[in-house]
């Protein structure tokens, strides 16, 4: 029989009614989320919310500004019954400790900087929630990302948000295409978060005034060492304060106090020039500082790299694009040289400062905005 092509997509790309397709919801409490389970419900779409339940929500009842755990399950929970639709609470707390915070405590020990909402969309959310999913029969997953997601000549690309304030293509370069193929974004076409909340009002939502998630979830305060002191008590060794130029300035309380571009806080005092952190020795327990010229880097080891650009990635001997080594930093004009199918050296045509293993160095075309995938930045 030949495909009937005459079909009319939905919203969600599906080629049948909104009633006949199942799409379970990534629900984590906030708004973003919750408008977008509220707004495939009102089109008429078989919805299904699933909050995962990350860390011991008891311990996070009262921490503003946290997600999947504690008020932020209620407030899912609240969304589901006013949209009517069934809403499910996965408690991955092992999951998560096993898969994102001990990989946290032991990347820091080492001297690097991780990014674990990367890891969490990685290993999480688009790999164990996406296969409950698949078991709820579902046709799709949609998420409260700000990205696009946009159909080309090879199938489904991966496009920075339409708010550049809000574009969260850093934190999901990690998405596979066969991931890919199976998510939706349906607000990253939007053109600020006004209009969600804007939504959320519409709605009904209580949550339409509910404060953005700060920091990582498990952290308060942004408090990293004293998260990671408790995970591994004793880890920590104090160490010297060493200059570039061989010269001890100083003592400090272990390496996991400190990153990569530091000014701030070193605990040493009376110099005449400004210091940065511009290397973390761990084996010998040393944080080395010296003059802001010293973190200027121009060639990056990547390690662990996604490819979703055309082709295979080491097909060609090098790729011309932008690259982001920093979730704040803008795009930066670089050469990509493969060594394998998954590591390859970026150079930079700029020096960027401040340059740390741990965090993710990110790929986008130079003359779209779509996004070529990335890797994770090492120490050469």
């Amino acid at each position: 029989m030949a495909l009937d092509t005459t079909k009319t997509l939905n919203s969600l790309g599906f080629a049948k009614p909104p009633s006949e397709t199942r799409v379970v919801v990534a629900m984590s409490g906030g708004v973003d989320s919750s408008v977008v389970a509220a707004m495939l419900a009102e089109e008429g779409y078989d919805v299904v919310g699933v909050t995962l339940q990350l860390y011991d929500h008891g311990a996070a009842l009262a921490k503003k500004g946290a997600c999947c755990a504690g008020l932020d399950i209620h407030d899912a929970r609240r969304v589901a019954e006013e949209m009517g639709f069934p809403h499910y609470v996965l408690d991955y707390e092992n999951i998560f400790r096993d898969a994102v915070i001990d990989e946290f405590a032991d990347s820091y020990l080492a001297g690097a900087t991780p990014v674990p909402c990367i890891r969490c969309n990685e290993r999480v959310k688009f790999k164990d929630l996406l296969e409950t999913a698949r078991d709820l029969d579902a046709d799709c997953m949609a998420t409260g990302h700000y990205i696009q997601r946009k159909m080309g000549e090879a199938g489904p690309e991966l496009h920075s948000a339409a708010d550049a304030n809000r574009d969260q293509s850093y934190f999901l370069f990690s998405t596979t295409p066969e991931q890919l193929d199976y998510l939706r974004f349906p607000l990253g076409h939007l053109a600020s978060k006004a209009e969600t909340r804007a939504l959320a009002a519409k709605y009904g939502l209580a949550v339409a005034d509910k404060p953005d998630s700060q920091d990582i979830c498990f952290v308060p305060n942004g408090n990293y060492a004293s998260v990671i002191e408790k995970l591994r008590p004793g880890a920590a060794e104090p160490g010297e304060i060493v200059h570039a130029d061989g010269r001890v300035l100083g003592t400090h309380d272990g390496v996991i106090h400190y990153t990569i571009g530091q000014r701030r806080g070193l605990g040493i005092g009376g110099l005449s020039e400004p210091l940065y952190v511009v290397k973390l020795d761990v084996d010998t327990r040393r944080v080395v500082v010296g003059p802001k010229e010293m973190l200027a880097t121009r060639t990056i080891p990547v390690r662990e790299i996604n490819w979703l650009g055309n082709g295979a990635f080491d097909s060609a001997a090098e790729h011309h694009v932008l690259v982001k080594v920093r979730s704040t930093r803008p795009p930066r004009e670089a050469v990509i040289r493969p060594l394998s199918a998954t590591t390859a050296e970026v150079e930079l045509l700029t020096p960027e400062e401040g340059v740390s293993p741990g965090q993710a160095c990110v790929f986008y075309a130079p003359d779209s905005s779509r996004i070529l995938g990335g890797g994770w930045i090492h120490k050469g």
